[in-house]
């Protein structure tokens, strides 16, 4: 496939909006898929992955449900529901399968660049949160995902794990804590700009940064008509394009609305913003080493769950705390004031009051954050850390999330706070709305674009046989087959240097 034409009749085969991980991992396993692809990725900003995808803007890395207690929700009847917590995993095993057959293939140098292995803990202290994290650590260590997580409430073990969460706190306290050694931290910042560089090297693929995508229209023979302006000379031009995702973070509902797809139809959005609080004592950081993760607080967003993070920020290791969560009218956090109000529709705004409506303790919550001051902050990471001082931590802007909300079965409105891929009925266009788990599942949720986009490429042989080399469990699921799972975590964690 080629591109043919010149001007506003060029047609490529492959429009891409946004140069983050989704969009990158989509470019490049098309290209895997079928070579002569041409594709077009566009980009808002004069940087890759400067959005969603950065990590100081990413709430959460590696996420493969070791730790995150919200994926793990406690019943009524005081069981611990885990298959959320199975199907993360099961996720981010099959994105690590990916990456390990990039490295193999010599198309990604050194893993260490954006994957290094960092325990991961959940920590939680009071009674009946105690009893919660014993709950949870029996009921996932049943499933292989699981095998050798570790339960503690012995203070002296839970310090040798995370010395700086233990010092200074009250020894009557009731703590516990769980124990994950194999555990990621995974930059997807280095990662993106590293799929955006094998990209380049392909012919057939061109990429513009500092490029606005302003419009989306369908074109009479179902290909779609691309507006985009240069924002360096306020030129615009026109193109194009048999396919097109949308993959621009919190950018992507507007765009997908421009489309016009019935799809898009009475889905709304619900940006929350975020801060963190960076360590900037290097004696303080070397002393922590995990991604320990707390409960969050009654109707806070997934995003804002808190966590004591040790990083691997351009080579550099970093210990963040937070999310702190708050609230802002942007959709990108070099968005614009007027987002939100610009995503309002007839054909949404239904939905966007019934939420507004029925989730008072999110709002209640919100606002609280937004009314926090220094102290309040550094009370927050003194819950993880007794022994913090304000000196040692400085204030930084995390990323901008705009959660999903889209009409429910008695067509009013719910808040969804995972991801939801809208596609056209016929394929060809597609959009990537909301965020947590978001970018640690950005493979498995592309195999599904592609399955649903390229049908009949995807039923033929060729297609068939690349998606088993990259991603040698294709169509078996390593959550019921344990001999697969272990062995290919063993040969992905060897591939990655994560042993």
């Amino acid at each position: 496939m080629t591109n043919s034409g010149t001007g506003s009749n060029l047609t490529v085969d492959v429009v891409l909006i946004g140069a983050g991980i989704m969009s990158a991992t989509l470019g490049v396993m098309l290209k895997e898929l079928q070579p002569d692809l041409t594709i077009e990725i566009f980009e808002r900003l004069d940087v890759i992955a400067a959005e969603s995808s950065a990590p100081m803007n990413n709430a959460g890395t590696g996420h493969s449900a070791f730790c995150e207690l919200n994926y793990t929700p406690q019943l009524p009847d005081g069981t611990v529901e885990i298959k959320k917590a199975i199907k993360i995993a099961e996720q981010f095993e099959t994105s690590k399968e990916f990456w390990a057959y990039l490295i193999e293939q010599g198309l990604l140098n050194n893993p260490q660049s954006f994957i290094r292995k960092v325990p991961h803990m959940s920590f939680v202290w009071g009674e009946e949160n105690v009893e919660y994290l014993k709950k949870r650590q029996q009921a996932l260590t049943k499933h292989h995902f699981f095998k050798g997580m570790e339960y503690s409430e012995d203070k002296a073990q839970i310090k040798k794990w995370i010395p700086l969460v233990m010092e200074g706190r009250d020894p009557d306290e009731k703590v516990s804590a769980t124990f994950m050694d194999i555990g990621t931290d995974v930059n997807f910042g280095s990662l993106t700009s590293a799929l955006i560089d094998e990209l380049k090297q392909k012919g057939g693929v061109n990429i513009s940064l500092n490029h606005d995508v302003r419009d989306i229209k369908r074109n009479a023979d179902g290909t779609w008509k691309i507006t985009v302006k240069d924002k360096n000379t306020g030129n615009k031009r026109k193109l194009n394009a048999k396919f097109v995702f949308v993959g621009a973070g919190g950018g992507a509902l507007p765009l997908l609305q421009k489309s016009g797809i019935p799809e898009s139809k009475g889905f709304g959005g619900f940006p929350v913003s975020g801060q963190w609080l960076v360590c900037n004592n290097p004696d303080i950081v070397k002393q922590h080493e995990a991604k320990v993760y707390g409960k969050a607080s009654v109707g806070s967003p997934p995003m804002s769950v808190p966590h004591l993070d040790t990083r691997m920020i351009d080579g550099k290791r970093a210990l963040l705390f937070g999310p702190y969560a708050g609230f802002s009218t942007r959709f990108l956090k070099k968005g614009s004031l007027l987002d939100l109000f610009s995503s309002i529709k007839l054909n949404n705004i239904l939905p966007l009051l019934a939420v507004g409506r029925d989730n008072w303790p999110l709002t209640k919550y919100l606002i609280s954050q937004v009314m926090q001051s220094p102290a309040d902050r550094l009370n927050a990471l003194k819950d993880y850390m007794p022994t913090a001082k304000a000196g040692d931590w400085d204030l930084d802007i995390a990323g901008q999330r705009v959660q999903v909300i889209k009409k429910d079965a008695k067509h009013t409105g719910v808040l969804e706070f995972g991801t939801e891929v809208v596609t056209s009925a016929d394929g060809s266009i597609s959009a990537l709305l909301g965020a947590s788990p978001g970018a640690s599942t950005s493979v498995p949720i592309m195999i599904q674009l592609i399955e649903r986009c390229f049908k009949k490429h995807v039923k033929t042989e060729a297609w068939q046989q690349k998606f088993r080399q990259m991603i040698p469990s294709y169509g078996v699921s390593l959550a019921s087959n344990e001999a697969l799972s272990d062995e290919t975590r063993a040969r992905t964690s060897k591939v990655l240097g994560l042993i």
